[in-house]
């Protein structure tokens, strides 16, 4: 576990450094488009931030293969190498989109080519275990089409999600967390070693949403773009891929005493079956939805609309940060309680904790207009949105004690607000709205 940890957090920390000197070279290189119909921010941000979390990526597989404990993993298998390859591909067609806006059938196209590049190195789905029927062996062509159609569906569903500041960083950190606990559950309560490249991949998911995350959060300095969401899509899916087809049922026993005994004691191998598809449920959803509700309207399924899960949210009267915090919730609860039920399938206090925080989430979602207050003691901790106004006194003051020198005086309504660019809003340095950039409280 401490090895773990110490790759997400070389993971997270390359990441964080980078992203700050990556938006510069995004602004310089002008790969910061206009504000588009479906967009929620209202300043142009810099993209490319994928760029970031390639190489943070890279830091994270280069410092696992010079530790001791998770050395075997690259000696052991291809599949870091075939996620690497996988991950340059689909990575360098993202930053070219960030930049010059391919084609969609050319980025579909990428990713199946990407996916395919995984599994020609080994990464793919060999077989599946099936409850009622045990392990089904596939044939090559029927685990390459598998891999291939769930890798697309990821990096897609992932891809459909990143419409909000900090939305798919975060759920994707929630998943890669769900994702890490089982995988490690394996790897060390099962002795499994076929399932250390997954619990290893997940770790360092985590690390580059984590890093990537502080520049990310509402007002986002810098958007990952689809060099990033397709790029953290891919590694997920590569995750799910690489336990659910390589880990073999039989090594467990399972398969022995009652049928009944046998279910349970199947279920942590059964788990990756839904695993995979709970921790992206929310994402899932939202292009299913997409898909049809495009194709009914007569437009294509690739077609950009304000119609998804968190445009919604914003609709009926949610905060751009409670829309992101809503999702978050259902994103972890439907990953962990599957990841609960995996581990104690026989226990009713799980379905029933369940239900009751999936009650508070409809509430949640029933309150648009409510906004929590911080208590006294805790305002100085939290952002000034929760904090209780303050009363101010409206006692008349005396003329000489409102007289302005005319020098100062200045119409809130003349000051001309910065358009974006070099000296924006949104370039380099301070975020200042106004041209008027003297301190408050200062007449010269």
């Amino acid at each position: 576990m401490r090895d773990y940890l110490l790759t997400l957090c070389v993971t997270a920390a390359v990441t964080y450094l980078l992203t700050g000197p990556v938006r510069k070279f995004a602004i310089a290189t002008g790969a910061m488009p206009e504000i588009r119909a479906r967009d929620v921010h209202r300043e142009p941000t810099p993209r490319l931030g994928g760029i970031a979390m390639f190489f943070g990526l890279c830091a994270g597989l280069l410092v696992a293969d010079h530790l001791q404990n998770l050395n075997s993993v690259f000696e052991l298998s291809n599949e870091p190498r075939a996620l690497l390859s996988g991950a340059a591909l689909i990575w360098l067609i993202g930053v070219l989109d960030d930049k010059f806006e391919l084609d969609a059938l050319i980025k579909l196209g990428a990713q199946m080519i990407s996916a395919g590049v995984m599994v020609i190195q080994g990464l793919t789905i060999l077989w599946l275990p099936i409850p009622g029927v045990g392990v089904v062996a596939l044939t090559k062509g029927q685990g390459t089409l598998l891999t291939v159609a769930l890798v697309v569906l990821t990096i897609n569903a992932v891809n459909f999600v990143d419409g909000l500041d900090g939305l798919a960083a975060g759920m994707v950190c929630i998943a890669a967390a769900a994702f890490f606990l089982y995988a490690y559950r394996l790897w060390y309560g099962y002795g499994i070693e076929a399932a250390a490249p997954a619990t290893l991949f997940a770790a360092i998911l985590m690390g580059m949403c984590l890093g990537f995350l502080p520049h990310n959060m509402h007002p986002a300095r810098i958007f990952m773009g689809d060099s990033g969401s397709m790029l953290i899509g891919l590694i997920l899916a590569a995750s799910a891929i690489s336990i659910t087809g390589q880990v073999d049922a039989d090594v467990l026993k399972i398969f022995e005493g009652s049928t009944r005994e046998a279910t349970h004691a199947a279920l942590p191998v059964f788990i990756p079956l839904l695993l995979p598809l709970t921790i992206i449920a929310i994402p899932m959803a939202d292009l299913i939805l997409a898909i049809v509700r495009r194709t009914w309207n007569g437009q294509s399924p690739f077609a950009a609309d304000r119609g998804h899960l968190h445009h919604r949210l914003l609709e009926i009267g949610h905060s751009h940060s409670r829309a992101v915090l809503i999702m978050y919730f259902w994103s972890a609860l439907i990953a962990f309680g599957t990841l609960a039920y995996s581990v104690h399938s026989t226990s009713m206090w799980i379905v029933l904790v369940v239900v009751l925080l999936s009650a508070i989430g409809l509430v949640l979602l029933l309150l648009p207009r409510f906004t929590p207050r911080a208590p006294r003691w805790a305002e100085s901790f939290v952002p000034p949105r929760y904090r209780r106004r303050k009363r101010v006194a409206t006692e008349p003051l005396a003329e000489s004690a409102v007289q302005v020198p005319a020098s100062v005086e200045e119409p809130m309504e003349e000051r001309i607000p910065v358009p974006a660019g070099v000296n924006g809003a949104t370039a380099i340095g301070h975020r200042s709205r106004f041209t008027d950039r003297r301190k408050a409280g200062t007449s010269s």
